[in-house]
């Protein structure tokens, strides 16, 4: 005597439904990428699925049926874990994806590559453009450091960054350039 009997399942539908155990399981892993939780999440289903078949009103309908309930256990799933998130593997988490080394390297080459096309600028622009952008001085403060007029300011802060955008155009690492053409 099967469990299906226990159940009080004609072999027909039993039969059906254990046929679907394997795409439900396919889906369930997918789902949540742990063979013990894709397991237990189909048995769940199924168990619903055997206790609720008086529900089933087009037997026609059974794999989306099927599919409905592992989706309804599988929310429960997350509703529970989300209740108990370990704070630990959030902490591990963040850390672990703040600082790598690939972003520490970047983030020290683009400020070379900076530090460099400041560093090329003519004096003028250079204090001009450290005061405003770095410091962040008004107009009216830089000139008064200075001793220029606001003016003057002015556009040594725009003819730096026309200058600084340019030169760090030029120290902008070498990327393979995509030529088009025209084919007819």
């Amino acid at each position: 005597m099967s469990l299906l009997h226990l159940f009080g399942v004609n072999t027909g539908v039993g039969a059906q439904i254990k046929e679907r155990r394997a795409r439900l399981y396919r889906v369930a892993y997918s789902w949540c990428h742990d063979r013990a939780l894709a397991d237990d999440l189909v048995q769940e289903a199924l168990a619903r699925g055997l206790s609720h078949l008086h529900q089933l009103r087009d037997p026609m309908q059974m794999d989306s049926w099927l599919f409905k309930i592992l989706h309804n256990c599988w929310r429960d799933c997350l509703r529970c874990q989300k209740d108990f998130q370990d704070v630990e593997d959030m902490e591990d988490y963040l850390y672990a994806h703040d600082e790598t080394p690939e972003r520490i390297n970047s983030r020290t080459q683009v400020v070379d590559r900076v530090r460099a096309a400041v560093a090329l600028l003519p004096i003028g622009q250079r204090q001009v453009l450290t005061l405003v952008d770095l410091e962040e001085f008004s107009y009216n403060q830089v000139a008064e450091i200075l001793a220029i007029p606001v003016g003057t300011v002015m556009s040594r802060l725009c003819r730096a960054r026309i200058a600084l955008k340019q030169t760090l155009i030029e120290l902008a690492p070498v990327t393979k350039n995509t030529v088009l053409r025209i084919v007819k």
